[in-house]
């Protein structure tokens, strides 16, 4: 009997499965995983993999590839990498005990049909939209199974700003932007305009949406373009900023204020501006 039959049960030896199934333009981002031999005869006869697949570093590398398929299944916005360990949907996708038992039953692809596998036999990559049909349908599962329905309703409703990476992506922009708009009186998203001419400070700088009306967009679009090249370029940032969802506070630190008591006034200023530019126009 070889090494890899000897190791216990619960040992990453169990995830080897999963690692086979990963698609290859995953797999190549993994430096120890896609030097994995993909014959059960020559792993067997390796001592040396027989040592790294109970490493730490081994089962850290299964899990952070094996969680970039599960997470894209739970419905939420972007990649995992856009969120931190503090979100509760990042933790649930590194559930790879239940990833691997629910391939296991979906497709029978387990740690004894992998090792009744004949030596020699290379084993293929898998075709990556069958496996991206098979996380989701497990992961879908699990979340029935695990009663996680409610949970993720929950997180999805109110999300944290701990959950995001504080990176300039598409999904903590569109959080920043939901989660400063439903804290303003004026919820409704209007012309650059309306809201140029609000009081409320929070959502001066919105563009309408693009998939609500794509016209009103344009216009908008083009006039704050317009607009801003009329301004000093500290004016501008702070403009565009505020459009990309950051706070006053934010703000301030990224362009050295003091406090975001300075920010506050070149908005005002700003504003004035419009107003101004407006009228001649």
């Amino acid at each position: 009997m070889s090494a890899i039959y000897k190791f216990p049960y619960d040992s990453p030896v169990r995830y080897l499965p999963l690692v086979y199934m990963l698609p290859h333009d995953l797999l190549i981002r993994c430096p120890i995983l896609r030097k994995l031999p993909r014959s059960m005869g020559e792993l067997n006869a390796s001592p040396e993999w027989a040592e790294v697949i109970q490493s730490d570093t081994f089962l850290n590398e299964v899990m952070d590839a094996v969680a970039s398929l599960a997470f894209p299944h739970f419905g939420f916005g972007g990649w995992k990498e856009h969120y931190t360990g503090w979100c509760p949907v990042w933790r649930l996708s590194y559930a790879l005990p239940l990833w691997a038992k629910g391939v296991e039953r979906e497709r029978g692809w387990g740690v004894q049909s992998l090792f009744r596998l004949p030596p020699d036999f290379e084993i293929p990559f898998f075709d990556p939209e069958d496996v991206k049909a098979v996380m989701g349908k497990v992961v879908r599962q699990t979340i029935e199974e695990q009663g996680w329905g409610p949970m993720l309703e929950a997180v999805r409703e109110m999300p944290c700003d701990e959950d995001f990476e504080p990176w300039d992506t598409n999904v903590r922009k569109d959080f920043l932007r939901k989660w400063y708009h439903t804290r303003s009186k004026k919820v409704q998203i209007v012309s650059l305009e309306e809201l140029m001419e609000s009081d409320e400070n929070d959502s001066i700088f919105y563009l309408p949406d693009p998939a609500q009306n794509v016209e009103d967009y344009v216009i908008a679009k083009d006039f704050v373009e317009r607009f801003l090249a009329t301004l000093p370029e500290r004016d501008r940032q702070i403009v565009q900023l505020r459009q990309d969802g950051y706070a006053y506070v934010e703000i301030a630190d990224k362009l050295g204020y003091k406090n975001h008591s300075g920010v506050i006034k070149r908005v005002e200023a700003v504003k004035k501006k419009y107003k101004e530019y407006k009228r001649k126009g």
